[in-house]
């Protein structure tokens, strides 16, 4: 789970342009980083390269925390 942690707080610090320390499994994509919903759009459209799965648009919704994502992407990639 760490590299994929790592891994995505690598891009989202580029994507948002936030330092990628700030960047916890707690942290609050929304809240915490302003972003919105072009940002989640990036994010999801990143995910999606970057570990070759697919997003589906109503999965989006639950994917509010950056703990949320990498918990996503991890369960993906089992299959």
């Amino acid at each position: 789970m760490d590299s994929t942690f790592e891994k995505i707080r690598g891009f989202l610090a580029e994507q948002l342009g936030v330092e990628p320390q700030t960047i916890t499994m707690d942290s609050d994509l929304l809240n915490d980083f302003d972003a919105d919903s072009l940002d989640i759009v990036d994010m999801v459209m990143t995910l999606e390269d970057e570990f070759g799965i697919e997003v589906p648009d109503d999965a989006i919704e639950s994917l509010h925390t950056v703990g949320d994502v990498v918990r996503f992407v991890d369960s993906h990639l089992d299959n």
